[in-house]
């Protein structure tokens, strides 16, 4: 069984202390390559979703090789109590 996808990506985040959207999906590809919503438009929804609700915070921003905006973020005191509350132990 595997996580709501969002909460796969907190999850990701709380264990590196800062992603970006590639290092994201590159990170949970094993797991959820498979899935029709495995795209960057949703995953990105999801990392500016769960920064709109104050689990994650933009670090920094950039422009990548390709001229797109790489936006990195990191988690907040209150990503990492619903990580503790919510994400099983066998997941973190």
């Amino acid at each position: 069984m595997l996580l709501p996808t969002r909460m796969a990506v907190l999850n990701h985040v709380e264990k590196v202390g800062t992603a970006n959207l590639e290092e994201v999906m590159e990170s949970l590809k094993p797991s959820y390559g498979s899935e029709k919503q495995f795209n960057k438009e949703l995953y990105l929804d999801h990392l500016m979703a769960l920064e709109a609700n104050g689990y994650l915070s933009l670090k920094n921003y950039r422009l990548g090789t390709d001229d797109e905006l790489v936006l990195s973020f990191e988690i907040t005191d209150d990503g990492r109590a619903a990580v503790g509350k919510y994400v099983p132990q066998g997941y973190r």
